[in-house]
């Protein structure tokens, strides 16, 4: 494992040195790290550079630490749950940093999800049933939150995804989901019908159970035409009111 000494940022490099030894198998899951001395004078740096560097692979889950006698940095097995976080919180920053209009947002939210229906249908347990019908219901109740319904929401597609049965179509989505969702909801939560969305999300529950992958496809398009006809809906509000502001401002000032 070799760096560049001239690089304005040791720690970052020294933390994907690591990582690329993990990654190529040469560090094995379980297996402790040299000391921070050690590593120290490997690289030629100083120890508060390696250890900013192994909390660059501590926040990445990468590395653990255990204290005592037989402690130190040991190699951390990675699960797709504890990559979600991240997974999430990188499509968030892209949805909101780049010019990504509600449709293009809605498109590939909805044809992700589409995806896995099949697989869903075929594999969902008692568990991911339960769980969509009693969110379904939960969505239903009067005094419910435009938050707690969000959050329901998102719960209800998440354990869709979770059906298929794969943990890596599970992390995959899950920017599309948790991230996705949230963001989508922002924006269409003052025109959408709640009873509209549990009748909606009832069909795609039915669907799931009866095994049929085709009709939860189905159901889920219509959701997604429901969810741009709202935002649309929402757009067309607010240009009409920009337009009407405009007028009166302009009334305002005329001789």
């Amino acid at each position: 494992m070799k760096i560049d000494p001239n690089s304005p940022d040791l720690s970052a490099q020294i933390a994907k040195a690591i990582r690329d030894a993990i990654m190529s198998g040469d560090l094995l899951v379980g297996e402790r790290l040299p000391s921070e001395a050690e590593l120290a004078e490997q690289f030629d740096v100083s120890r508060p550079t390696v250890r900013e560097a192994l909390k660059r692979l501590g926040a990445q889950s990468l590395i653990r630490t255990q204290r005592g006698a037989t402690g130190g940095a040991f190699v951390n097995r990675l699960r797709f749950e504890d990559a979600y976080g991240q997974q999430i919180t990188t499509s968030t920053l892209l949805l909101s940093m780049n010019d990504v209009s509600f449709s293009t947002a809605c498109e590939a939210r909805y044809a992700l999800e589409r995806s896995v229906a099949e697989l869903a249908a075929q594999r969902r347990t008692a568990d991911h049933l339960a769980t969509m019908r009693a969110e379904a219901h939960r969505q239903s109740q009067p005094g419910l939150t435009d938050e707690a319904f969000c959050a329901s929401d998102v719960a209800f597609h998440r354990a869709l995804v979770d059906a298929a049965g794969n943990p890596v179509i599970s992390y995959q989505l899950a920017g599309a989901v948790e991230a996705m969702q949230p963001l989508m909801n922002m924006i269409t939560f003052s025109a959408r019908s709640r009873e509209t969305i549990v009748g909606m999300h009832s069909q795609i529950a039915d669907a799931l159970q009866a095994q049929d992958g085709a009709g939860v496809d189905t159901h889920l398009g219509a959701l997604a035409d429901y969810t741009l006809t709202l935002a649309q809906s929402v757009m067309d509000a607010r240009d009409s009111a920009k337009a009407s502001n405009l007028t009166l401002a302009g009334a305002h000032v005329a001789p």
